[in-house]
């Protein structure tokens, strides 16, 4: 497709043409200073013929250097064809290598340069919703920082058409003198696809200080692989509606137009889109200015000036949406877009009131205001992530922003609540304040996480999210992943482009989020917040380094006296992998008073043989041990006494705190706010059992779900004998609270999925539940009065939990229930199921019935409107104990558009939850790898998701040697999340050696012993 009709298109919108210059710069000459002289002539023609000869002689000898150099690079291959090529100049300059000789060719690395900066783009975009193409023209303001004849840019899957550069003068806006002023000669244009640049190649060098201008044309397609400038398309009374949208971020602002795409190159963005009028066009900024053309009909936008931001942060998308609006108190324009009926039926009012209230609330804490005039939210049918915090363009996959109160489950509102709550702190630490580079990552996401849980205690105080869910969700998690050997730092380097998607995943957001949480809990609230007021005032409309915040935070620390070296302390955290397992004991040197405590601390780790703590190796990429910020309280029967901070160093101190007698008992990490495990010698962790049969309330909620948690995995480790996080949930038909349940909960999911296909495995299910049926009868069901927004968020959370564990693990009343709802369903066609335990129901429903159940799910997934009722309801179909169904469903959502495009993973991961769907999934991932990985592979979190969802459950020597083989004959094991999916099997086999049959044993005991 040619690109004459629309740049007259862009031109009728005050386009770029003027700008636009010939590649060659041809002198300047009059009919009346022209003398034909013929011996003059003569010698001229000899010389051209001599010229022609040492040329063809100098292309020889090129042509052979080539040969004898012996490259094979076909990226190589590929850019020296298109320096031959009509794009690229003069054929017989572009055919002379020698110039490469005097400087290096930059396009190779895995980096850009650095000898230009990007001021300010002018980007212009014809985009064609009926064929899935654009075209654009981009002039980008340069100044130069080191003398160069190379200007190197990234660029991937684009056409480039035209390219032109201009000298326009020095860096303080001084025109260009009449040597250095005009078009400049560019020698050769090439793509080099081995590092997605693209390279202009100059006759002479770009001087420092001076300000250029590059102009590009150039065409792509509309992706359809959620990546880039993709596609998308949804269903409007019976009408496929499509819609394109971007996402940019890490690496992709350049499969849409050529830019300097890392983060350090900041630049401002003058955009405007033309499409048919048909459609709406969105972007960063409010539009400025927008017009019809007379000639096509076509409406064109132009949108205001950006502030200086990173390219993985401009967005935009053409879409036939519709909106509401608020505003918020400060003045800024709220708007969220989303597909006409799911506005009109207000599935977006929920978000755009969290959007509304979140922006006061973070403008408040950071006391830093928003920086953008507008904050539009725009929910997608698809995209591969659930949000993109674009600045002034937030996107949303539909699930994580849309509401619809009648249907949706308290669980449903928290997730869509802080995944609001999260992309709006990003206009903050992202948007306004960037990392300089992917090793900070952590930064940005870590924050954003972090502030999920402080922004909805703001948004709703009695959900109590940061000292409870925040210990679960969060905490817990993460440190299952960072005690793995396979484990990374949160700072990590970054060389190649495929060491970015790494950098992504959770690491970089939970223990980010943890560390900053044990920071600020250390700090206390107030210097926290100074310290970062500063440090997004000293940054703003820039980038920063982790170094940059430490810096801040000292300062704030030493403004109230309290001289300590925030740097020091958190590289410690920050710089290597895991963390540490702090060991609390008494003292027992007779030597030494009552109330001495012995502490040491050691790299905790899973991957270890049983034996004791002695034979344990830290490994060789743990350089140093950890400061830790240790709290520790004395318990008896009844109170606690106040904590005490201690700073602990060294691999073994001794400390003095409160007196303490033979009933004594110690607590470590009060209310968890420290990223560690604690552990303590096995007379205290029968105090501690004895005290939570006896009274647990005299421990606070988050230290029972520590204590749960703590004890199941470092029996898990060979830390502690398998019985005692047995004998310590003894308890739990007394507890009250939804906490230690749910830490109780997750580890026994883990426990489940390593003992459910052994013979014995009724004997755990049996003791499990035991525990819940006292408390299961006690809170019953649900009832359909009030919604989710009216009732107690703890007392249902609680009720669900309960309910999921009784079902799980068999109970027979809860089963009966939940057969009795689904046949009033299909009876009646009325879902009176509760929405906050509908997920429970039709899972358990589909599991228990016949073929006829699972149909009418699937019909009722085909034909519901609400996005979180879709959820569920493909969910459902995966617990079907029916392997045709479950191999129907697998094939349905790789090869057909009846299930939506990032749905599918979930699809594959929750049949491998089945246990009778596991090794069904298993192989369908192994037979299908190819195809997953093309579709998702440059997608963050899809590949690593995947991976783990299939090989979790994994616990045979058979199944650990398939996935060894696996990556031996596919070639995968650059994936980053196979070696972690390798040691994680390699564990679940090692614990059924080392401590299956001890957990029997003990299992088989009388519960009184």
């Amino acid at each position: 497709m040619g690109l004459e009709e629309p740049r007259e298109n862009l031109r009728n919108g005050g386009g770029l043409s003027e700008q636009w210059a010939e590649s060659v710069v041809r002198p300047r000459t009059t009919e009346r200073h022209i003398q034909v002289n013929k011996r003059l002539l003569l010698g001229f023609a000899v010389s051209i013929i001599a010229l022609i000869l040492v040329s063809g002689l100098a292309v020889a000898l090129g042509v052979r250097f080539e040969d004898c150099s012996g490259r094979t690079d076909p990226d190589g291959a590929a850019a020296a064809a298109a320096e031959s090529g009509p794009r690229g100049g003069s054929p017989k300059m572009n055919a002379n290598k020698g110039e490469r000789t005097t400087e290096e060719e930059p396009w190779r690395s895995s980096r850009l340069p650095g000898s230009l900066r990007p001021r300010h783009y002018e980007l212009q975009l014809l985009v064609h919703m009926d064929n899935f193409t654009f075209a654009g023209e981009v002039s980008i303001e340069l100044e130069c920082v080191n003398a160069t004849r190379y200007i190197v840019l990234h660029a991937d899957r684009l056409e480039v058409d035209r390219v032109s550069v201009t000298a326009e003068g020095g860096a303080g806006g001084r025109s260009a003198n009449k040597q250095g002023g005009g078009a400049m000669r560019v020698n050769r244009h090439f793509a080099f696809g081995a590092t997605q640049v693209y390279v202009v190649a100059l006759q002479r060098e770009l001087k420092p200080s001076r300000i250029y201008r590059l102009n590009i044309s150039f065409e792509a397609a509309i992706e359809d692989e959620l990546l880039g400038f993709f596609r998308s398309s949804y269903t409007l009374h019976r009408e496929r509606r499509y819609l394109a949208v971007t996402q940019f971020s890490p690496t992709h602002a350049r499969k849409a137009f050529p830019c300097f795409d890392e983060p350090l190159y900041k630049a401002t963005f003058a955009l405007t889109l033309s499409h048919d009028l048909q459609y709406t066009s969105l972007s960063n900024m409010p539009v400025e200015s927008s017009w019809q053309s007379e000639v096509d009909g076509w409406s064109s936008s132009r949108f205001a000036r950006t502030p200086r931001m990173s390219t993985y942060y401009l967005a935009w998308a053409v879409c036939n949406f519709t909106y509401r609006e608020t505003h918020s108190d400060s003045g800024v324009t709220v708007r969220l877009y989303a597909r006409p009926d799911a506005i009109a039926s207000g599935a977006g009012d929920y978000a755009l009131d969290v959007t509304k209230r979140m922006l006061g609330f973070y403008q408040d804490y950071f006391q830093v205001e928003y920086s953008l005039p507008k904050l539009d939210l725009l929910a997608v049918p698809k995209h591969p992530y659930a949000a993109m915090e674009n600045w002034g363009l937030s996107v949303f996959v539909e699930q994580k922003i849309l509401l619809d109160a009648d249907v949706s489950s308290a669980s449903y509102q928290m997730e869509l609540t802080m995944v609001v709550v999260h992309e709006i702190c990003h206009q903050w630490f992202g948007d306004l304040v960037t990392p300089a580079w992917w090793e900070d990552v952590w930064l940005k996401e870590g924050f954003a996480h972090y502030f999920e849980y402080v922004g909805a205690d703001f948004l709703f105080p009695k959900w109590n999210m940061e000292n409870q869910r925040f210990l679960t969700d969060v905490l817990h998690e993460v440190m299952l992943l960072d005690g793995l050997s396979s484990s990374h730092p949160i700072s990590q380097e970054v060389e190649q482009a495929s060491d970015i998607d790494r950098v992504f995943d959770w690491i970089a957001y939970k223990k980010g989020a943890a560390l900053i949480r044990m920071l600020a809990n250390v700090m206390g609230q107030p210097l926290f917040q100074k310290g970062l007021n500063d440090y997004l005032l000293s940054h703003m409309y820039s980038n920063a380094a982790r170094d940059d915040l430490w810096t801040k935070l000292s300062q704030a620390m030493r403004s109230e006296g309290r001289d300590i070296d925030v740097g020091s302390v958190m590289d410690r955290w920050t710089l290597q992998m895991g963390y540490p397992v702090v060991t609390v004991s008494r003292e027992p040197s007779e030597q030494l008073p009552t109330h001495a405590i012995a502490v040491t601390q050691e790299h905790f780790l899973y991957g270890q043989e049983a034996g004791g703590n002695n034979g344990r190796q830290a490994p060789a990429f743990i350089h140093s041990l950890w400061f830790v910020p240790l709290t520790v309280a004395v318990g008896t029967s009844s109170g606690v006494t106040s904590e005490t901070l201690l700073w602990i160093s060294n691999h073994t101190e001794t400390h003095r705190i409160g007196r303490m007698d033979e009933r004594s008992w110690l607590l470590g990490n009060i209310n968890q706010t420290g990223y560690f495990r604690v552990n303590y010698d096995l007379h205290n962790w029968k105090l501690l059992i004895q005290q939570l049969h006896s009274g647990h309330q005299i421990i606070s909620v988050g230290n029972r779900a520590g204590l749960i948690d703590d004890a199941f995995n470092l029996a898990r480790a060979g830390y502690l004998p398998q019985s005692v996080p047995l004998q310590l949930i003894g308890y739990l038909p007394e507890e009250t609270s939804f906490l230690p349940w749910h830490s109780a909960s997750r580890a026994l999911y883990q426990l489940d999925k390593l003992l459910d296909r052994t013979d014995d495995y009724s004997l755990f299910s049996d003791y499990v539940l035991k525990q819940v049926a006292a408390r299961y009868h006690q809170m019953g069901w649900p009832t359909n009065e009030g919604n989710v927004l009216q009732t107690s968020y703890q007392t249902q959370e609680l009720q669900r939990e309960l309910i999921m564990l009784a079902c799980s693990f068999g109970n027979k009343q809860c089963h009966r229930q939940a057969v009795v709802y689904i046949s009033d369903w299909i009876s009646s066609n009325k879902n009176r199921i509760p929405p906050n335990i509908r997920d429970i129901v039709y899972c358990t429903g589909v599991s228990l019935m016949d073929e006829d159940v699972w149909e009418f799910i699937w019909m009722k997934f085909h034909s519901s409107s609400a996005v979180s009722e879709k959820k569920v309801l493909l969910e459902a179909l995966t617990c079907s104990d029916n392997i045709f169904l479950l191999n129907r469903l697998l094939n349905l959502s790789l090869t057909s558009d009846l299930v939506p495009q990032q749905d599918v993973i979930d699809v594959i991961i929750h049949v491998g939850r089945n246990p009778q769907g596991r090794s069904l999934a298993w192989r369908y991932f192994r037979e299908k790898w190819e195809v997953l990985n093309a579709r998702y592979g440059e997608a963050l979190f899809m590949n690593s998701k995947l991976i783990s969802g299939v090989t979790e459950f994994l616990n045979t020597e058979r199944e650990l040697q398939e996935l060894k083989d696996f990556i031996q004959v596919s070639g995968v094991g650059a994936v980053p999340a196979l070696p972690r999916a390798v040691e994680m099997v390699e564990g679940n086999v090692r614990w059924h050696r080392l401590h299956r049959r001890s957990v029997f044993q003990w299992l088989r005991k009388p519960q009184s012993a």
